[in-house]
Order: C-alpha cells, then structure tokens, then sequence
C-alpha cells in the first residue's frame, strides 16, 4: 500500500503542481503557527516566538526544496527541465546539432539494421504455440555418407521417419518434412514456388490454426494419397489469389496433375525454415506423384527428410536423446539399403540418432550469415565508438565556452552532481534522437540487406520488424552513447573553480593541457580504430577480387543453361539418349549460337556426383576407396565452356552404349592417382555403393576446373561421355554459348524446345548470374566493410582536423613569436605536422594490434589471403596517413599565414 501511496503521490505532484505548493504552504503554515504556540506557551512573546520558530524551521523555500528532493517525481520533473534546457540550446547551435545527430543516426542505425537481421535469422523464436518444446531429431557426427540428397535438410530417408516415428517415446508428436519446389505452371516454361513436403502431423504439431479451411492431418498422408489435399500460405493465397474465401476446394496444378486447395495458412505461420517462406504444402504421400521415377519416398538412398517434434512433459532433451541412441542400432540395421558396399555399410551402422533445440527452426541462411553478420555488427559497433569520440571532443570544445556559466551556477549554490546531471540530460536528449533517426533508417538498410541477398531462383523471406529486443538494444545504445560522449565533457566542465573562473575574461582556464591531453587520447583511439575498419575493408575488398577474378578453369560469360524437361513424352529409355541429341542439334543450329553441349551437372551450381574410383582393371580396396566428382558430358562440352585440352581428345561418335567405357580427367586427377604413369594409358572403374563398372580408358585430360564452388580445393574430377549412360534421365540440361545477347537466344531456345515437344517444360539460367549469385555473401561483407571503413577514416579526419585546429588557436603566440624570431611558413606546417604524426604513430601501434585481432576472426571468411597479409596493413597504413596529413595540414596551412603582431596582439 505505501508503494502505491508513493506513486500516487508523485502522480499529483507532477500533474497537479500548483495544488500541491498550495497544499505544502498551507502546511507549512500550520506548523509554523504550532511551533509559535508552543513557544508562548513557554513565556516568550509572539514576536519572539515567532523570530524563534522562523529560524529553527530555516527558509520555507529551502525546506520546500529538501521535501522536492526526496521524491521521485522531482527527479523526473528536473529531468524534463534540464532536456527542454538541451532543446533550447541545440536550437541555437543547429550546425553542432545536425552533425552530432546524424553521426549518431550512421553509427546507432548500422548496428541496429545489423541486430535486425541477426535477431530475424538467430534469436527469434518460431511463429507457434510453445516453441521451446520443438526439438530436431538428426544423426549425430553424420560423416561418409551415401545416396542420393535432394534437399537443403537432408538429414533423413523416409525409411529411417518411419522407424523414428515408430520407436520414439520422448515427444508428444512428431512431424517430418522437406523443402521443395513446385511447378505450378500447366506447360511451357516453368514457374517454380516455394513447396513443402509435410506429414500428416505437421501443422497440428506445431500447435498453428488455418485461416481458412483445415490444414493436413495423419489422414491425408497415407499410402496411395489418391486424394491428396493442398494447404497454401496466407502470402501466396493474398498474391496469386487475391484473397478470394472461395480458394477452398479450387484445383491446383502441380507438375500437370491437380490437387484440390483443403485450406490457407495463417498469415503469420511461415513454416519452421528461417529465412524462407513456403507458397503449397503437400503430404508426403504424393511425393511419387510429382517426382516419378525419381521419386526419394521408396528409394532406401534417398535422403530428403527433417524430422521435428514436441517434447513430452517430463522429457528434456538429454533423456530423449539417450533413448534415441539407444534405439539407433536397431534402427539402422532396419533402414540399412541393400545397394550398399560394406564400406557404406559400416558407416551407416555406426550411425546414433540425437536431438537438438528447434524452438527458433532451422536455417540454411543461418548457417551461412550468422557469424558475418557478428562481425558485421563488431564493425559497426567500432564505428559507433568513432562517432563516439567524436561527439566527445565536439562537446570538450562546446563546454569551454561554458565554464563561465558553470562558475556562477556553482557560485549560486548549485552542486557539481546537479551540474553534470544537467549536462548528461542534454548528451541523452542528443543520443535519443540520433537513435530515433537511427532506428528509422536501420529499417530500410535491414530491408536493402535482405534485398540484397535474394536472387531470382532463390528468393528469401526474412521478417524484419521492430520487437522487444531490437527496441532494448536500441535503446540501450543510445545510453551508451550518452555516457561515452557525454560523460568526459560533464565531469571537465564542472571542475571549475568559481572564483577564478569569474575573475577571467580571457579564453576559458580549463583550456589548458589536461583537457588537450584527453581529446589527444581520443583521437588517437579513433585513428586506431579507424585502422582496424580499413584493414578489414581491405581484406573483405580484396578477398572479393580474388573470388571474382579466380581464373574458375572455364568461360564464366555469354552462357545459356537451358533446362528442357521431356517426362511428359514418356519416352523409353533406350530412345531418351537419342532425343536429347536431337534437341542439341536443333540448339546448335539457331543462329547466334557458337557452341552447345549436354551436361549433368552444371558447375559451380551446388550440384555434384561422387562416386568412388578403383585404380585399375581388377581389385577391390581393402578399406574406404578415393572419391572424385563426376560429370556427364556431350561431345563439344570442353568446347562450350573453353575449358583447355592438355592431352588426349574429346568424346565423339564411337563413345557410344555398347563400346568400352571412356573418360576424361582433370590435372588433379592426374597428380593424385598416375604416380608417374601414362595418363592415357591408364585405366579405373567406378564403384558406384555396390556395383563396381568394367574398366573405363582415360582418352583425354583437360584443365582443373571448379566444381560445385569458387572457394573450394580443387578436386579430381572425372568426365564420362553421357551417350554412354545406362540410365539417361527425362530432361536435356544444355550449356549454350553465344555471341548474341542472351534474351534473344533464350527466346529461340524456348520456340525450338516447343517444336521439339510441345509438352516440354523449360527452365533457363544465366550462367554468368548464377556464379555471381553464389559471391553475394562476399559481395555483402566486402561493400558494408568498405562502407564502415570509408565512414570511419572521415570521423577520424574530422576528429583530428578539429584537434589541430584546437592546438593551433591554443598556441598563437607561441607561433607567433617563433614567426617573429624568423621561423618560416614551411618550419611551421613542419611543426604542426610533428604533431599529427606523433598522435598518428600511437594510432597505428595501437589499430595494428586491434587489426590482427579482427582479421584473426574474419580468417575463415577470407580467400585467397591470410590475417597477416602485408599488402593489406600497409595500404591500410598509407590511406590512413593520407587523411591524417589531409585533415592537419589545412589547419597547419592557417597557422603558418598568421600575422606575428595580429597574434601577439591578440595574445
């Protein structure tokens, strides 16, 4: 109750200030008329008693303001004097005001539109009822293993869900699935979205309500799924459908085959993916339906699932985990696939089952931008301390002008806390609204971020908003802010004394070396700083270079990949080879092109085949056999790509089915596996898990080329002529070269795919875009590294500029004098100069130290370059110096065109 009664009574005296002077005069009054009767109850008279009464009580406004002193809202009522106080006072300083504001919007908006993206990516919590009870269920340590992986979370087959779903007892409920892509369009060229494939239990355990209709259950995903139900997000139902509440029960085309809507999500349930949002949601059990004969759900090899649930009551995470190893062996032996070599099966059954949080989902985005983004957000925050320092040597110089105002306040009676309470309510009121500007310019950087790092085949979906946490670090920056810049200048300008103070009519005494000396300390931690940022935009800048002109092996330019998908021809096997030559040679007849060649795998996709290599015609390895990527290729492949021939000769019309096996192989291969041999006199076979092939001759050996990334080591690959497969996929995948621009070639591929088979489903790729797509991580360090260092080294210019200028208005006479005595222009720009240099040193000792540190923890993130690389500190060196000399020999320039008897005079 007291509590309440304190608030209350604050509440009125803020709100109803007059009643409560009036209320606290009437009482001091009374108490006042007491004390007098007392007094004259003991013989005094009432003028006595009065004079007596007055001065035991002291001043009614003294004791009026030691009652204000001990309430809260007296602190609050000051506070709001004191900051309307810094609004009068910033309306008469705009130009400080507007540089102080926005140095501190650049360095609070940065670090906020960083936070951002890491809370959408790695602090948030999934959309869902109680996500702290989701765990992930995977195989611990998977290393070696085998099959066919067709998706980002590839984590299970569904042979192994059934077991898991079978056997477990830790979680109330458990779901499977899998991320996809679905073509929606009835033919022609393909229109891809966004798919999940779900089980039954999927959205009832997550714990989420459909907007419309009903979501999936266990019923719909059984064997034969003949009718199989579609779910839709709110998104895609807003965007393809306008909304329309008669969507349910409408037809959706999937791959050509219909699929009645049963319901539309939520508008705030995006799936369990962070980082992406899902269009349609099938059930597992039509998997078959859309996919064909590659279809993952009755294949053993076929890894495509990820297994989530909700832990039962009682159950931690611990528990359920050991009860999941203890089911693994049985498990695997269960799941284990016949086509499996001994090799593979060993370390499939070596295999233990464990579980993981999955409260805040799973995403392949974090995997790849959480730790960029940390440093990201240490770089920003070195900027912000830049800004920082910045301010505080700004408000050093503002406060001198002041000292006068301190003295007499002190001199009248105000206090040294009162003072520096005042002058840190002004650095707040600047540090609030750098930060509101801040935070409305971090929500579009956040949102230019994640524009950035969408691409046309890979779009994202990140919800970036303004919650609890991104309000608190905010918030909480714009305090620290305050104290960094705001609480050296407070505590220099309120050690004053009055009386010296009052009596000088000169420059301010605390203009002295004491106070020089800190805001020589300032600049000195912010050129090292400074230096760190630029040694890191350097390094981030040149590691780009190094990926964006990495010599990759083959013709990154003028290339088509024209996908042309022919299943609904539903060609035999035999026939499929043929077609696909067909639709090669109708390519390489459209005018404009230059080259054309059939592949499997288009490098530098992501995509990849690995199969093990026997050295030799005969033997098997005693344990695990070398691995090497594959491909197959048309003849004219090497051609296309302008990939070099150092021996042997290209596939052509003998590598055919039937005639012995042939194989082309890169340097890499060559040096990890001829010993000194022939090349081309040597044979191998590939044991693709239990089936080992006859022996295949190496006709030719081409240049090392990259495979499935830029950044990786390179590997031997291994090139097999595609005529020669014995089981030829339903689709050409065509790499087209051209000397004409690509939109006009994409267009007569597409009308020659059409004439060709007018069912055909196409899908087209600029190459050239592709590899550039794959750099957009690099691309996006590089340029906001490049930005903060940039932002840096001017606050730094701008901070020493000022320090200079500072020192040359303090020692006019000194120059002036040694001008007088005959030192020239050129002596003192020498001697100005000395002084950036000395503080310039200390920087550079200092920002060196701070440099190896930061490229240290960026290393990782880096190609082509080590954290120690000498190239990049001293170009990080000489920019520095540059801007330094820049910005102290303008006012070192002022200082030596002064007049001896103008300064001396002024003096």
């Amino acid at each position: 109750m007291s509590l309440l009664r304190n608030l209350a009574g604050g509440l009125r005296g803020l709100f109803r200030k007059e009643q409560v002077e009036r209320e606290m005069d009437e009482e001091l009054r009374g108490y006042l008329d007491d004390a007098v009767r007392e007094k004259m109850r003991n013989g005094m008279t009432r003028e006595e008693a009065t004079r007596a009464a007055r001065i035991e009580m002291g001043g009614a406004e003294n004791v009026k303001e030691q009652v204000r002193a001990v309430s809260w809202e007296s602190v609050l009522d000051t506070l709001w004097q004191d900051l309307k106080f810094g609004v009068r006072l910033l309306r008469f300083n705009p130009g400080f005001a507007a540089a102080a504001i926005l140095s501190l919007a650049l360095g609070i908006g940065a670090n906020t539109a960083i936070f951002q993206l890491l809370d959408a990516v790695r602090l948030r919590t999934l959309p869902v009822k109680n996500p702290q009870e989701l765990a992930r269920i995977a195989i611990d340590h998977r290393n070696g293993a085998t099959g066919h992986f067709s998706s980002r979370y590839s984590d299970l087959t569904y042979a192994m869900w059934e077991q898991i779903r079978a056997q477990q007892q830790g979680f109330f409920n458990i779901f499977a699935w899998g991320p996809t892509q679905f073509n929606t369009s009835p033919g022609g060229e393909v229109h891809n979205v966004q798919g999940l494939w779900v089980s039954g239990e999927f959205f009832q355990t997550l714990g989420v309500e459909p907007a419309l209709g009903r979501f999936l259950t266990p019923a719909d995903d059984g064997p034969g799924c003949a009718s199989a139900g579609a779910v839709i997000s709110y998104a895609y139902w807003q965007h393809e459908y306008g909304g329309q509440p008669d969507v349910v029960g409408r037809k959706l085309t999937i791959s050509r085959h219909p699929f009645p809507i049963i319901g539309v999500a939520a508008g705030g349930f995006y799936g369990v993916e962070v980082g992406r949002s899902f269009d349609v949601a099938l059930p597992l059990c039509a998997e078959p339906i859309i996919s064909g004969e590659e279809s993952q759900l009755k294949s053993s090899t076929g890894w495509w699932l990820s297994v989530m649930g909700r832990l039962k009551p009682g159950w931690s995470l611990e528990r359920t985990a050991t009860q999941l190893r203890a089911i693994s062996p049985g498990l695997f032996q269960a799941t284990l696939p016949p086509e499996f070599n001994p090799s593979n099966a060993k370390h499939f059954l070596e295999y233990k089952l464990g579980t993981t949080p999955a409260g805040s989902g799973i995403s392949e985005l974090r995997t790849q931008y959480e730790d960029p983004l940390w440093l990201l957000l240490a770089l920003a925050g070195l900027v912000l301390l830049i800004a920082s320092a910045n301010l505080a040597n700004l408000l050093l110089a503002r406060v001198s002008t002041r000292e006068k105002e301190m003295g007499m306040r002190i001199a009248m009676g105000a206090s040294r806390a009162r003072l520096m309470r005042q002058l840190l309510a002004e650095s707040l009121l600047l540090a609030l609204i750098g930060a509101a500007f801040g935070g409305l310019l971090a929500h579009d950087v956040s949102q230019m971020l994640v524009a950035s790092l969408n691409t046309q085949h890979d779009p994202l979906f990140v919800d970036i908003g303004m919650n609890w946490r991104v309000l608190g670090f905010t918030t909480g920056l714009a305090v620290l802010t305050c104290i960094l810049f705001g609480l050296a200048p407070a505590l220099r300008a309120t050690k004053v004394a009055p009386g010296t103070v009052l009596k000088e009519s000169g420059k301010g005494l605390t203009e002295r070396h004491s106070r020089f000396g800190l805001r020589r300390i300032l600049v000195v931690s912010q050129m090292a700083l400074s230096l760190t940022l630029l040694v890191g935009a350097l390094l981030f800048a040149r590691s780009l270079n190094n990926l964006t002109k990495l010599d990759p092996g083959f013709r990154r330019d003028a290339i088509l990949v024209a996908d042309i998908d022919f299943t609904e021809r539903n060609l035999p096997k035999e026939a499929r080879q043929a077609f696909s030559n067909e639709l090669l040679q109708r390519v390489r007849a459209i005018p404009g092109v230059d080259a054309a060649a059939l592949a499997a795998i288009v490098p530098l996709s992501g995509d990849g085949i690995g199969h093990d290599i026997l050295m030799g015609s005969a033997g098997e390895p005693q344990g695990d056999a070398p691995v090497a990527a594959f491909n197959l290729v048309s003849p004219g492949y090497f051609e296309t790509l302008q990939t070099r021939f150092l021996a042997g000769r290209d596939f052509d019309e003998r590598d055919r089915l039937g005639a012995p096996n042939v194989a082309i192989v890169s340097e890499t291969f060559v040096r990890k596996y001829a010993n000194g041999r022939n090349p081309l006199e040597m044979t191998f076979r590939v044991r693709r898990m239990n089936k080992t092939s006859a022996p295949y001759q190496i006709i030719g050996i081409v240049k090392d080329t990259k495979y499935a990334d830029l950044r990786e080591d390179l590997y031997p690959i291994v090139y097999i002529a595609k005529a020669q497969n014995e089981d030829p996929g339903t689709d050409a995948l065509m790499l087209i070269r051209s000397r004409v621009p690509l939109a006009g070639i994409l267009s007569a591929v597409k009308s020659t795919a059409s004439q060709a088979d007018p069912d055909a489903d196409t899908s087209f790729y600029n190459f050239h875009q592709m590899i550039e797509d794959s750099l957009l991580r690099d691309r996006l360090m590089a340029r906001l590294a490049g930005f903060f260092g940039v932002l840096a080294a001017v606050l730094a210019a701008i901070g020493l500029y000022g320090v200079i200028s500072y020192m040359v208005e303090r020692r006019r006479n000194e120059i002036g004098i040694r001008m007088a005595l005959g030192a020239g222009q050129q002596s003192i720009i020498r001697l100005v100069l000395r002084e950036t240099g000395i503080l310039l040193l200390v920087g550079l000792a200092t920002g060196a130290a701070l440099s190896l540190g930061m490229a240290k923890a960026a290393a990782s993130m880096l190609f082509g370059l080590k954290p120690t690389d000498l190239v990049t500190y001293l170009l990080a060196v000489a920019s520095l110096s540059a801007v330094a000399t820049l910005a102290s020999f303008l006012p070192a320039r002022r200082a030596a065109k002064l007049d001896p008897m103008v300064a001396l005079r002024n003096e």
